[in-house]
This record gives C-alpha cells, sequence and structure tokens, in this order.
C-alpha cells in the first residue's frame, strides 16, 4: 500500500488507545473515560487528533472499552478535529499490544502512529516517521530525558538509538522516558491474536527487542509531555494549557453556573455544574452535574454526583455528592 510509506504530509493512519479503564483517575473516570475529560475546554483525544491533524494524519482508530459512548460524544467521527475517526470495539480490554492487533483491518496500512489516548505532547510526528522509515525499525518510540525516574519507568537506548531494554520506576531506573507516541510496522502485530489481551512494553516489545536486537529504536527529542495519570495531573495540565491560551483560573464546562457569593479559583467545573452563593472552592474538579451545596468549602478536592457508592478510603459524602482526594495515590498500571 503506497500510500501507508508516504512520510511528507504523513499519510499514515493513527490509532489511538482509548480503552482504558483510567483506574488512577477515579472517581472522575467513573463519570467519562479519560479521553473524553474535557481538557481547557476541549476533550484530551480531541486534542490529541488536531495535534495528528496538523501534522498530516487524516485517518486514526480509536478503541473503545470503558464508557465507549463518553468517547464517541466527545469525538464523533472527528470532523471537528479534522481527521476521519473510525472505532474499534473491544468487548474484552485487549491492551496496548491487543487493541492495535485487532484494529489492524481498519487502519489498512502497513505503517501506522501509536498514541497512547492519555498524554499530550507536541512532538514532530513526521520527524519520527521518517527515523523510523529510514532506521528500518520495526517499532521506533519517541521518548525524551527522563523527568522523574521514581515515578515512570524507563527505555534504556545504546549510542546507536536501538532499544536494549526497557526499566521499571527506580532509583536504578536510568533510562529515557518513552512519551506515548510511537511509529510501527504492521507486521508486528500480525501474530498477535486479536481476541487475547497483550501488552507491548512488558510483553511484545520486549520479546522483540531480545529476539531482534535494532528492531526496536529510539526517537530522542526535547518535546513537552503532558501525563493525564492522576487527577492531580489532570487539573494542573488542564491550568497550565488554558494559562498557555489565554484563559482564566477557573475553566467552566457548557451550563455551569457558579452564584453571586461563592468563590472558585484554580478549579475546572465539568457540565452542569452548580456551585451554590457561599461555597468555596480551590483546585478542585467538579464532574458533570454536580451541586455543591451552599457553605461547603473543598480544597485540592474532586467532587463527582455518585448518589449510590460508598465513600472509599479519604473520601466523604456531601448529600449526593462523593468527595475525594485530589492527591489520592492509586496503584499504577502496568506499563
Amino acid at each position: 500500500m503506497p500510500s501507508s510509506r508516504v512520510v511528507r504530509g504523513l499519510a499514515w493512519p493513527a490509532m489511538v488507545l482509548t480503552a482504558g479503564l483510567g483506574t488512577r483517575l477515579l472517581p472522575l473516570s467513573a463519570v467519562r473515560a479519560k479521553p473524553a475529560l474535557p481538557v481547557a475546554g476541549v476533550p484530551l483525544a480531541g486534542r490529541i487528533l488536531r495535534w495528528l491533524s496538523g501534522a498530516g494524519v487524516r485517518d486514526a482508530v480509536l478503541n473503545l472499552h470503558h464508557l465507549p459512548g463518553s468517547v464517541r460524544a466527545a469525538v464523533g467521527d472527528g470532523t471537528a478535529f479534522g481527521v476521519r475517526v473510525r472505532y474499534s470495539e473491544e468487548p474484552t480490554l485487549l491492551g496496548s499490544g491487543g487493541g492495535p492487533a485487532r484494529a489492524l483491518p481498519l487502519l489498512a496500512a502497513d505503517r501506522f502512529l501509536i498514541v497512547n489516548g492519555d498524554t499530550l505532547t507536541d512532538l514532530d510526528v513526521a520527524a519520527l516517521a521518517a527515523r523510523h522509515v529510514a532506521s528500518g525499525a520495526s517499532v521506533t518510540l519517541a521518548v525524551v530525558p527522563h523527568p522523574d525516574p521514581l515515578r515512570y519507568g524507563g527505555v534504556d537506548v545504546g549510542a546507536d538509538g536501538c532499544v536494549t531494554g526497557f526499566a521499571r520506576p527506580g532509583p536504578e531506573n536510568r533510562g529515557w522516558l518513552f512519551i506515548g507516541v510511537q511509529a510501527v510496522d504492521a507486521g508486528v502485530f500480525r501474530n498477535v491474536d486479536p481476541d487475547v489481551p497483550c501488552e507491548t512494553i512488558n510483553g511484545l516489545y520486549r520479546d522483540l527487542v531480545a529476539r531482534v536486537p535494532g528492531a526496536v529504536r529510539a526517537f530522542a527529542s526535547t518535546a513537552a509531555f503532558f501525563d493525564i495519570g492522576t487527577a492531580a495531573d489532570y487539573l494542573a495540565t488542564c491550568l497550565g494549557i488554558a494559562r498557555s491560551e489565554g484563559a482564566g483560573g477557573v475553566i467552566a464546562g457548557a451550563r455551569a453556573v457558579v452564584e453571586d457569593g461563592a468563590a472558585v479559583t484554580r478549579s475546572v467545573l465539568w457540565d452542569d455544574v452548580r456551585v451554590a452563593r457561599g461555597a468555596v472552592l480551590d483546585e478542585c474538579v467538579v464532574a458533570d452535574g454536580a451541586a455543591v451545596p451552599p457553605g461547603a468549602r473543598l480544597a485540592r478536592r474532586v467532587v463527582v454526583r455518585e448518589p449510590e457508592r460508598e465513600p472509599g478510603p479519604g473520601e466523604t459524602r456531601l448529600g449526593d455528592l462523593l468527595i475525594a482526594p485530589l492527591d489520592a495515590r492509586r496503584p499504577a498500571p502496568a506499563p
């Protein structure tokens, strides 16, 4: 398929991984899937698609499992973001390797991009694709100098740019940080069962590095990287992007109302939120449909309307609202 080999204008399709559970982002991810979260007024997946469109990508496949309706509602057919979007359904969550394997018929290309649906970057994807083609690699991972080896795993890279292994978070981690964007040959996934969960970094790619030295390479850059792994990450990213785009310190969704006499600072309000007179919010995220009552005083909290669920560790209830710490520590998923 000659079109899949073109780099100028990047006429490659992209697979955006949007099926994950978003466990570390709970309770927000119980309301919307992580890629459907609003980031300074634009769905996270929409920002990713708009960035890909700016590089010339015209076709994207998004995989769906957790709260699929929220992703479809946020992205639609992709027209608003400059790409044609199709969806790959996953009744069973297939992971970072199984998802692309299942989507191969929709991607219909011998080379394509894979982009994590929970990170943002300004990486030059055309340069990544060009390096991938020139090197003859099967997989090319975009990496940046590691900002936090204790929090994130690393990619070990030789002087020749070949990936030699993957490190777990910890003091021994001396690798680069993979920022969730990669160029791949479709052949890497053709022998993967499209109905069986499979991981890339901790499975498919680790085996490929051992079996075929040089098959996995790194593309090093100094691109920006925003991880939306936790509620605190999410708030910081929203406020930072809003600031860079000239917005204020309160980001309000459709039909959100802050009554006279309420005070809201450095916070994100989703759709149909109401903050009553006398309430004070600072560094909070308030999810769809939540009504913060008069006199409530909340700082660094996540607020969701969940009348049915019992509060978990560190959580409290305020009427029909579940209140969780913004900085709650939840187990990170396997890389």
